[in-house]
């Protein structure tokens, strides 16, 4: 017995390497028809990268900066007097007033009522309505009668209904919960198999539609932006997000996690991983914080090496900032507070977006932030670490500029919560720590992005042309 079971286990990984070569055989280029320009030939939803983290939500650990010796000032700089006169003549002043938090009267929730009858088809469609998977059946038809055309007809080959497109989606859609290698596996009859599920469309069918598939079979001439394959699916997800749903008042902007199934990461060869593309773009959202709703998405790509790629992306705060407008463009007059990062938090940013009727609480670092405009009193170290728990305020106008000590100094830029106003940060082992009111609230949602971080690793994308962007978790 302990034999069989031996041998079985050492055929399970060729049986999976088999699969996973047969899937990706089936994958057609985009570029089979010259539609595709000469920087489009990858699929910017192929590959990711496992070392794919969120900027705001990263840990504690790495946004502490230790205090150490101030560096010697520069000949000539200012003395400290100077300094404080400087940064009074901008605006910045150490008398703290009291200012009530923004007004929010609206009421967040679903924005109408499923009966509880409603399977998961029907929450699915509130997202992606027929209208939607009807045009994905016209696309992928057209594309198969194309190729045929071009590359000689295929006898196996039958127009897909809508009630197989469905069927082809959910399929799509279950390797993003379930951890097996690929999707032919529940075919396979082995250990990640699943017959009921196999009942609904034979494996030779699956693997046509997949062949075909597509959301937009061909770019028109005035397509430029490399997301037109795709569009219009992203589309009809914001769209359902919009009308499905209010958020609450509190709402946080960060990159979710996306890492590739380890199932499949654990049978590539070294080769095969240093072969492996980077992942082309990067996914940011704007989430409701009490739910854990999706009420916005952007998509950035790496379309070349200019000012605007991914790399730049991610060392330029400035580019940050133009995520967090894009973010926030559907946001304005409602007094909605934003939590981020330090990579999006800025003076700049948040006064814009003040004008805008929209709040911000930020993590603020001298490294990865955008400092202009703020006091550099404030942004030093002081040679004497300060007692846990202590802080330092300076305000101007509406905005607070906090720098709170725990094991090291923590900065936070917010205009939405009363500098004056306390509160506390409870620790299991050393008890309440007291702080101001904005630094409990923002690691109140720094823990909300970390669950949702260790929630969303449980689901994977496969690494195939399937694609899920946002699946109705209950965070």
């Amino acid at each position: 017995m302990a034999e069989g079971g031996g041998g079985a286990r050492r055929r399970a990984p060729a049986l999976l390497e088999a699969a996973r070569a047969r899937y990706e055989s089936l994958h057609i280029s985009d570029d089979v028809f010259g539609e595709s320009g000469p920087d489009s030939g990858g699929n910017p939803f192929y590959s990711t990268s496992a070392a794919s983290h969120s900027s705001s939500a990263a840990s504690s650990d790495d946004e502490r900066e230790r205090p150490g010796p101030p560096p010697p000032p520069p000949p000539g700089a200012p003395d400290a007097q100077e300094a404080e006169e400087d940064e009074a003549g901008a605006g910045w002043s150490a008398t703290l007033r009291d200012r009530p938090p923004p007004r929010f009267e609206d009421t967040g929730g679903p924005t109408r009522k499923m009966p509880p009858s409603a399977s998961a088809m029907d929450f699915f469609q509130l997202f992606v309505p027929d209208n939607v998977l009807k045009n994905m059946v016209v696309q992928t038809n057209m594309y198969a009668k194309k190729f045929q055309e071009r590359f000689g007809s295929d006898g196996a080959w039958a127009e897909v209904t809508l009630t197989e497109m469905k069927a082809f989606l959910g399929y799509m859609i279950s390797t993003s919960i379930s951890h097996c290698e690929s999707v032919l596996s529940i075919w396979s009859g082995g250990f990640y198999s699943n017959r009921s599920l196999a009942l609904v469309m034979s494996q030779a069918r699956f693997e046509k539609i997949l062949k075909y598939f597509h959301v937009v079979a061909f770019r028109s001439s005035q397509t430029t932006h490399g997301l037109y394959k795709v569009q219009p699916f992203l589309d009809s997800l914001q769209n359902g997000f919009d009308s499905a749903f209010r958020p609450s008042q509190t709402q946080v902007l960060h990159e979710p996690l996306i890492d590739e199934d380890p199932v499949f990461i654990a049978t590539c060869t070294e080769r095969e991983l240093r072969k492996r593309k980077k992942r082309k773009f990067s996914l940011w959202v704007r989430q409701c914080s009490s739910t854990g709703f999706i009420i916005q998405i952007y998509v950035h790509l790496k379309e070349g090496g200019g000012p605007d790629g991914l790399d730049a992306l991610k060392n330029k705060p400035q580019l940050h900032s133009m995520v967090a407008r894009s973010l926030c463009r559907n946001a304005a007059g409602k007094n909605y507070i934003i939590f981020t990062g330090p990579s999006i938090t800025s003076l700049t940013l948040f006064e814009e977006l003040e004008k805008q009727e929209i709040y911000c609480c930020g993590l603020l670092s001298p490294r990865k932030s955008d400092c202009t405009g703020l006091p550099p009193s404030m942004l030093s170290n002081p040679a004497t670490p300060p007692a846990r728990g202590q802080h330092r305020i300076k305000m101007k106008g509406n905005m607070s500029l906090i720098c709170w000590y725990n094991k090291g100094p923590f900065r936070f830029l917010t205009n939405a919560y009363s500098p004056v106003q306390q509160g506390v940060i409870i620790k299991r082992k050393t008890g309440e720590i007291p702080c101001p009111l904005a630094v409990e609230a923002f690691a109140a949602h720094l823990s909300y992005i970390c669950k949702y971080d260790d929630k969303y690793s449980n689901h994977h994308v496969e690494p195939h042309r399937g694609f899920n962007l946002n699946s109705p978790h209950d965070y």
